[in-house]
């Protein structure tokens, strides 16, 4: 893994992208009550830019809520997956440094588990200039429950077998560069559960850009030890899998 890039790990979700789009979580309804209560407005009528969409699992949502979405992918593989997944969405084919939009066109802006992949210096003017006045940027992180003690051992071996491997997002660091550039910052952590099975739960590991980067060889053998450790912990296959979601919210001022 030796000379890899951000960018190397950005763009390595093209060849899992089918695998994301099977496995990784979905969002809580929660999440968009508080989206409404900490944006000031409702979902429903809104016009909003997904950047970051990925197979489209967030922008799904928002469009459920009755929002007008653009989705906002810079990468092939998983903009076909989010096609094939919702066939009519509005997609751009872009990130979030440079966005191709007009000024003051969006009411909203979402990134769901993609804000660590742009360079906040430029993604967060971006936005800025993209939204209405009155409008927000919305940041937002599934990550597993590392004090429940199955999920703090799990991510102590990959931490452990993957090297770099990227920190989990803190409250604060996520809520800086939002009051850094003259946003009103707001914040909100959830906790919610999914049902899922142990073969799900490693391929939702492999979907990963810590081991989409891995030679495939390299990549099987650690989820395979993975998947027997987690078979010692959960023999029927079966899990209950907790989550904590961070929301951070930045309105723009009038």
């Amino acid at each position: 893994m030796t000379g890899l890039q951000q960018r190397d790990y950005a763009m390595s979700f093209g060849p899992v992208a089918a695998q994301y789009q099977a496995h990784r979580p979905s969002y809580p309804p929660a999440l968009f009550d508080e989206l409404e209560r900490l944006t000031g407005r409702p979902l429903r009528g809104a016009d909003v830019l997904d950047v970051g969409a990925g197979t489209g699992i967030a922008t799904r949502l928002l469009q459920a809520r009755g929002a007008r979405v653009t989705a906002v992918e810079p990468s092939a593989g998983m903009a076909a997956e989010l096609l094939a997944a919702g066939p009519g969405t509005p997609l751009v084919r872009a990130g979030g440094e440079e966005l191709p939009f007009h000024d003051s066109t969006a009411d909203l802006i979402t990134y769901a588990q993609a804000f660590h992949w742009t360079d906040p210096a430029r993604s967060v003017p971006e936005a800025i200039r993209v939204l209405r006045p009155g409008g927000a940027l919305a940041l937002w992180w599934n990550h597993p429950d590392s004090s429940v003690p199955w999920l703090a051992a799990s991510r102590d071996r990959l931490v452990a077998a993957l090297t770099p491997y990227h920190p989990v997002p803190r409250a604060e660091s996520t809520a800086d560069p939002l009051a850094e550039h003259g946003l009103r910052p707001a914040g909100a952590e959830l906790t919610w559960e999914r049902r899922t099975t142990v073969d799900s739960l490693v391929a939702e590991f492999g979907s990963r850009s810590h081991f989409a980067v891995l030679p495939a060889a390299v990549r099987e053998e650690l989820l395979a030890a993975e998947r027997a450790a987690l078979l010692t912990e959960f023999p029927d296959g079966s899990v209950l899998q907790p989550w904590r979601l961070r929301l951070s919210v930045g309105v723009k001022r009038g």
